[in-house]
């Protein structure tokens, strides 16, 4: 069956007659394969050729005289597929650049590599490329991609022709997948959402800081370890808690266990509400539960997962809870299939929201599939502390937005610590880290994973047994190093400043698809140095980030694509289209943001929910006209499916140097104590106050 699901998405359907319409369900895709419009061919009637129109392309589809091949072919930069009906391997024309493919594995064009699709941890590449969490999705710079819907197979992309072909040795039907074509990458991006549903809108406290922990010693370390953050003025929103048999004194005791261990926890109850009378969120770590315990014992692993397996495992989580506790951390899953990865995301999604309907679930996960964006969060696994894998984990991150996840970071610092762990790498890996939707301190050795650690001379508990290769720790001399926390506090209160931008694309990913930290080709495909650069990327659409990779660097290379820019620290206009030289010094990390931008900024927040009732500012970047639809909503609740939002265009005049303010139809106008706001121009030192109560306003400089 082949039928158009959209203008720009062609569904080949290949099954054995006696299947009818009813195709195998995996749990990726989010409306109901036997709805829909009827198919618009049937391979039994295209042995005369047909063709279909998607978007101003024209597919050609027809089959061979003994039906064992099918071929679709388009115009322009439509792709060219043929299917072997005997076989049910999939070959396609490899035009352009290949992203895609979920997260992990060579990276950042996957053009000559093959692809297992292998999940987990186990990897010969996992210290520098982390995780895998294969996802069966191909996008080409070329304008088109492929979603492999059923079955699970293998990619080779090692030739000019690649290939998919199926992992196990049942018969090659049946057989299903989606073709997309679009004139521009973010149309392909929305098409793929469409498919396995548009990004989750996650409550405002999980895009700031959020602090691992490990080894603990007592309840007063678990305290005043919080206390600190406030004290320091640190802005940290989530305190996260390892256990589950990974570290002698986590948060629980025995492996997949939900009894608090009494050593650090005596009361955890009453340590959860001090923490939350604090604004901290309270995360903890859980692991696949024992066979048996919620279902079927697979013979290679844990229990599989299935929707009432889950529902019944969700409850050995309520007494935990209901104690206050705010998210979870759902550790491995390697043994899981993509299915039961998805239901286990899902479980951690609905499952909170029985207990708390008004509150938006977190939970960051290692595991998964396509449709993970739907539930949760992901981060890259154990990878080691060196600079070669802090260069690697910024293409991971792009690519794996350009897979359809757009909630993902890394552990900063890296997980395994190694010799080349010293401040310095952890100051540029933070730097990175400020502008990943995860910001996630986490690894071995831990104390090292805290931005005042650096100059005390401590390693604190070590944790080196049971790793090898480059697992080690720095020299000594580099824990008296008191640069440290105040670069970790320049980025965390950057991080703080910046959440109007920043949740305003995170609403923006929710609503189209696309991911938050964006590749250079989502907004400038004609561009080809643009398209190739792996080593930095777009924050939402307006600001370029370019993170300093080398040990002991003095300068960076950037390139900006084509316009004018300017220099975020500096505020200095510059060129684009082409590469420029930036001196950097250990505290910067390159950024410009684009001419025409309207950026808008906010006061400090120690925690993402702190009130405060200092002005919003909107900073103009001129050369270019613009525009900015500045999102709030509560950060927390579901009311924003009711539309209670606010959503303040501002449109900049670049000729007449006015920025225009006013509701979008349909929203709600900021609350009374909102009505602040600021507004300045790149460069210069005016700054003009102003308040906005919803009526059409008009600010001249």
């Amino acid at each position: 069956m082949i039928t158009p699901v959209s203008a720009a998405t062609l569904r080949v359907s290949l099954l054995p007659v006696e299947y009818g319409r009813a195709i195998p369900v995996a749990g990726s895709i989010v409306f109901a394969d036997n709805q829909g419009p009827e198919p618009a061919a049937r391979i039994r009637s295209v042995a005369a050729p047909r063709e279909i129109a998607l978007q101003e392309h024209r597919l050609r589809i027809s089959a061979d005289s003994s039906l064992r091949q099918l071929s679709i072919a388009g115009t322009g930069s439509a792709p060219k597929i043929t299917v072997d009906l005997e076989t049910g391997a999939v070959r396609f024309a490899r035009q352009g650049r290949i992203f895609g493919l979920g997260e992990g594995g060579p990276q950042f064009d996957r053009s000559g590599h093959l692809y297992a699709m292998k999940n987990g941890e186990e990897v010969r590449d996992l210290a520098v490329n982390g995780a895998r969490l294969p996802i069966p999705w191909l996008i080409s710079t070329a304008g088109w991609a492929l979603f492999l819907h059923s079955p699970l197979g293998r990619f080779d992309l090692t030739e000019p022709e690649g290939k998919f072909e199926r992992l196990d040795s049942e018969p090659p039907l049946p057989l299903d997948f989606f073709v997309m074509v679009a004139d521009r990458p973010p149309g392909i991006m929305k098409e793929y959402a469409r498919l396995t549903g548009f990004p989750h809108l996650p409550p405002r406290w999980a895009l700031g800081y959020q602090q691992s922990h490990r080894t603990l010693a007592s309840r007063e370390e678990v305290l005043g370890e919080a206390k600190t953050f406030r004290e320091k003025k640190l802005p940290c929103d989530v305190l996260i808690y390892l256990g589950t048999g990974f570290c002698p004194s986590g948060w629980n005791t025995g492996h997949g266990s939900f009894t608090f261990n009494a050593s650090v926890f005596p009361d955890p109850g009453v340590m959860i509400r001090e923490l939350s009378a604090e604004n901290f969120k309270v995360v903890l770590h859980v692991v696949n539960p024992p066979p048996g315990l919620h279902g079927r014992a697979s013979d290679t692993g844990p229990a599989a997962h299935d929707e009432t397996d889950a529902a019944r495992y969700w409850q050995k989580h309520l007494d935990v809870f209901r104690l206050g506790v705010g998210g979870w951390w759902p550790d491995e899953g390697d043994a899981l299939g993509p299915i039961e990865c998805l239901v286990r995301n899902r479980m951690y999604w609905e499952g909170p929201q029985l207990e708390r309907p008004t509150e938006r679930p977190y939970a960051l996960h290692r595991n998964g599939y396509a449709g993970l964006q739907r539930y949760g969060w992901l981060w890259s696994g154990d990878i080691d502390s060196t600079w070669e894998v802090l260069r690697a984990q910024i293409a991971v991150g792009i690519n794996t937005g350009l897979s359809g996840i757009p909630f993902w970071g890394t552990d900063t610092g890296g997980f395994v610590t190694t010799p080349e762990l010293t401040g310095e790498l952890y100051a540029r890996w933070f730097q990175f880290s400020a502008f990943c939707p995860l910001f996630r301190s986490h690894g071995r050795t831990w104390k090292l994973r805290l931005p005042w650690q650096w100059n005390t001379g401590d390693y604190g508990p070590t944790e080196l047994n049971g790793y090898h290769g480059k697992s080690g720790l720095p020299d000594p001399k580099e824990l008296h190093n008191p640069e440290i926390e105040p670069i970790c506090r320049k980025y965390l209160e950057l991080r703080s400043q910046l959440m109007p931008y920043t949740y305003t694309v995170v609403r923006e990913s929710h609503d189209t698809g696309l991911p938050i930290m964006r590749a250079l080709w989502l907004h400038y495909p004609t561009d080809l140095a643009a398209v190739e650069r792996a080593d930095e990327y777009l924050w939402g659409r307006d600001i370029l980030v370019a993170p300093v990779t080398e040990k002991g660097a003095a300068e960076r290379e950037v390139y900006l694509p084509a316009g004018s820019w300017w220099d975020f620290w500096t505020e200095k206009a510059v060129e684009g289209g082409r590469t420029l030289t930036r001196p950097v010094d250990l505290a910067t990390l390159p950024l410009f943001v684009r001419a025409g931008a309207v950026l808008p900024t906010g006061p400090v927040r120690q925690y993402a929910a702190e009130n405060h009732d200092e002005p919003l500012r909107f900073t103009v970047y001129p050369g270019a006209e613009g525009a900015f639809d500045l999102y709030e909503d509560d950060g927390v609740s579901f009311e924003y499916e009711r539309d209670r939002v606010m959503r303040l265009r501002a449109q900049w005049s670049d000729r007449d140097r006015q920025l225009a303010l006013s509701l979008v139809e349909g929203s709600l106008p900021p609350e009374a104590s909102s009505h602040k706001f600021e507004l300045r121009v790149a460069g210069e030192s005016e700054v003009k106050e102003f308040e906005f109560s919803g009526a059409p306003l008009t600010v001249r400089l």
